[in-house]
């Protein structure tokens, strides 16, 4: 019984760490998104300032 226990603990804690690996892999993708937006935005919003002060 004490060997089923053990087994189950280790299989517990390599899920756990199976688990923080994919919230890593998740936040990793979500700054790349935000990234390639925030400079996509970027340069769209200096574009209109641009025009807008051209245009003044």
């Amino acid at each position: 019984m004490d060997m089923i226990r053990k087994l189950y603990v280790k299989g517990d804690e390599f899920a756990r760490g199976q688990t923080m690996t994919e919230y890593a892999l998740i936040l990793a993708a979500v700054a790349v998104v935000v990234f390639l937006g925030y400079q996509t935005m970027g340069t769209t919003i200096g574009n209109l300032l641009t025009n807008v002060d051209t245009k003044l």
